[in-house]
């Protein structure tokens, strides 16, 4: 797991997957948060959390899956967690 506190989406597209809707987030506010990214986790190669603003300055948090043909999906997007504070901080969980 590698963390970093300012980071930009590193991919050229970024797809929406219909799971990143359940918790209601909207796409631009789930563009915004990827763009915008005040941290980013990679879990491993192909997996990353940014820690982001949606377009009202909310904290959210989406997961994306790095796609071989340059294209992050985002799979997960919801308010930003409470466990995920420490990232914000110290640059850790």
């Amino acid at each position: 797991m590698h963390y970093r506190r300012a980071a930009s989406f590193s991919g050229s597209r970024l797809d929406i997957h219909p799971s990143a809707r359940k918790h209601g987030v909207t796409d631009a506010d789930i563009r915004h948060a990827v763009r915008n990214a005040i941290a980013i986790v990679w879990w491993d190669s192909d997996r990353r959390l940014y820690l982001g603003p949606a377009r009202s300055a909310a904290l959210l948090e989406v997961i994306t899956l790095e796609r071989s043909d340059d294209l992050e999906s985002a799979i997960h997007a919801m308010p930003m967690r409470r466990q995920y504070r420490g990232v914000l901080m110290r640059g850790e969980r």
